[in-house]
């Protein structure tokens, strides 16, 4: 669950993409490193909408799981 939401993520800066995600503007996520609340995370099709902000203990969980295919259908 998210501890927080920036409700406009243009506000920050130094956003971006997963190596994974393609040129195209297709469905992104972004995130902000280094961040001192945690982790920002906006979608790159709404950059001026909101953030949600995620402790960094629990992103990082979160991207363990996704590499170990934990979440795959």
């Amino acid at each position: 669950m998210a501890e927080s939401i920036i409700p406009d993520a243009s506000s920050l800066t130094g956003w971006r993409k997963s190596s994974y995600s393609g040129p195209d503007a297709g469905s992104c996520l972004e995130v902000v490193d280094a961040h001192p609340s945690g982790v920002p995370v906006r979608d790159s099709k709404d950059p001026e909408g909101p953030a949600l902000v995620f402790r960094a203990d629990a992103w990082s969980s979160f991207i363990t799981g996704i590499k170990k295919g934990d979440f795959s259908g």
